[in-house]
């Protein structure tokens, strides 16, 4: 590599453009993810990060990876901005206070990420293949729980395709973000080395690609029973209308009906909410989908809002998923709810300020953290997330191994025809690859789906239409490696990398 080459001296010479032209390829980093799925594009994009890292100080390697983050979180979360106002009805200053906040939010830690690399590596190449894997898991790993967390757009979603989820099962998706920066990281070693240094570094690129590869045809769990018939059923209702007082009762007759069309179908799996009210203002219903169920055989699985009195007489609201098998009633409630759209932490008078511009002020109620499974009428055990809880992947491993298929209901009306509900079944995919576990994914207006325990989507739907569909499922039993572990491993190795080299630079 030509070290005197004018592009190469850019961010020294020249750091206001540089730093442009990083923004823009965090834009382009986007194109890495669902729906466009280029995960070729992944290294090469990276590739001028790490290099930046190498060469610059810390404090400019921090700004260059700021503004590439910027672009990433601006072109990969504008649907913030869509969900907020159009469906919101918040005023257009306060979704723009909002989507800025939380895309420069997150690109801080970007930010860091790449001052950290630059700081352990201490221009040294060779110091990339440890620093930069680790110091970019512990920061993508930080950002998915710091201030309740937000974990979209993590490097590994975007190969859900590639030959690197066949690393998922073993090491999770911040195993393959950690695999995807050492193979690039090789790459730049390999181009600033020379003779047998070369074809170490080259070695190391093409290594784990080779080997997520061969790990594809593992196959991690079995078989727990006999396959059977499944149906989910998308109401295809924007968000604007399901809330309409006038819209309540074609809902509700719209599920019965096509539940009542696939009696062979052992479980039924209704969206996130599919019935838009409280359970104590439609106990009638429940009690008519109550003898439905016990005629038929089967379970019916539906979100609905769960209103419950405690013994002080105080009411609270769960959003919940509440099982039918005929004989009882249960329920999941969700537990990671979502700031500023299922609770506001907000002072008491910004919340009166709220009340009175008409917007959503009151919090909901979480769920308890470990919940009892639902278990469906003919035995199988369900592993239950709603809506984004699915993106923490580590939380729902308290379900396994007893769990034998996964359940995810989700209501992506709220970010119309945008990327999230693609980038939100990519997601869902990498969960039943992790587990190795077949995933029904219901949503209200898509993308609703069935997925196997390779991650792949069996059968799926059109949004914004009404879909009913039909799949046989299979229940599955064992462990994968990563569902033995979660992320203690590999956060446990990547935290003690950093310390070592943290402690090298001090005493050097």
């Amino acid at each position: 590599m030509a070290r005197n080459s004018s592009i190469l001296l850019l961010p020294a010479d020249r750091p206001k453009l540089s730093q442009l032209l990083f923004f823009l390829l965090g834009c382009l980093a986007t194109t890495t993810f669902a729906p466009f799925a280029w995960y070729l594009l992944a290294p090469i994009l990276l590739l001028p990060l790490l290099y930046v890292c190498l060469t610059v100080s810390p404090r400019d390697a921090a700004k260059h990876g700021f503004w590439f983050g910027v672009g990433l979180f601006l072109t990969g979360t504008y649907w913030i901005y869509i969900s907020v106002v159009v469906f919101g009805q918040a005023p257009v200053v306060i979704a723009l206070f909002l989507m800025l906040g939380l895309v420069l939010l997150m690109s801080l830690f970007l930010g860091l990420t790449a001052w950290l690399i630059s700081r352990l590596a201490s221009g040294e190449p060779w110091l990339l293949l440890l620093v930069a894997p680790a110091a970019w898991v512990a920061v993508e790993w930080l950002r998915g729980w710091f201030l309740t967390g937000f974990p979209w757009l993590g490097l590994g979603y975007g190969h859900i395709d590639s030959p690197l989820a066949g690393w998922a099962p073993v090491v999770g998706v911040y195993g393959m973000s950690a695999l995807l920066v050492l193979s690039t990281a090789a790459v730049l070693v390999a181009l600033l080395t020379r003779n047998r240094q070369q074809w170490i570094a080259l070695a190391i690129v093409v290594l784990p690609w080779l080997v997520g590869s061969a790990l594809k045809s593992v196959q991690w769990t079995q078989p727990a029973g006999a396959a059977f018939v499944s149906t989910l059923i998308q109401g295809g209702i924007s968000q604007d209308q399901k809330w309409l007082d006038e819209q309540l009762q074609p809902t509700l007759d719209f599920y019965r009906e096509e539940t009542q069309r696939v009696p062979n179908s052992a479980i039924v799996v209704w969206p996130e909410v599919a019935v838009p009210s409280v359970t104590d203002q439609v106990e009638d219903y429940i009690a008519t989908l109550e003898a439905d169920s016990r005629r038929s055989g089967q379970s019916i699985v539906f979100g609905i809002l769960e209103r419950v009195y405690e013994r002080s007489g105080e009411a609270k609201i769960y959003n919940s998923v509440v099982l039918l098998d005929g004989e009882s009633r249960q329920a999941y409630r969700k537990r990671h709810l979502v700031p500023f759209g299922e609770y506001f932490p907000v002072p008491a008078q910004v919340r009166e300020w709220m009340r009175m511009m008409n917007l959503p002020h009151r919090d909901l109620t979480a769920g308890a953290d470990i919940q009892s499974l639902l278990v469906a009428a003919n035995g199988v055990e369900l592993a239950v997330a709603i809506c984004y809880e699915d993106a923490y992947g580590a939380e729902q491993l308290y379900a396994l191994p007893e769990a034998s298929l996964l359940i995810n209901v989700s209501n992506d009306a709220w970010f119309g025809d945008s990327i999230a509900p693609h980038q939100h079944l990519q997601i869902a995919r990498m969960r039943a690859l992790e587990a190795g576990r077949y995933a029904i994914r219901a949503t209200n207006t898509g993308i609703s789906a069935f997925i196997d325990p390779h991650g792949k989507v069996i059968k799926s739907g059109p949004q914004f239409k009404p879909v009913t569909l039909t799949a046989t499922v299979e229940p599955r039993k064992g462990m994968t490696p990563y569902a033995s572990t979660g992320n203690t491993p590999l956060i446990g190795l990547c935290l003690l990398i950093i310390a070592a080299f943290w402690l090298r630079t001090r005493a050097s």
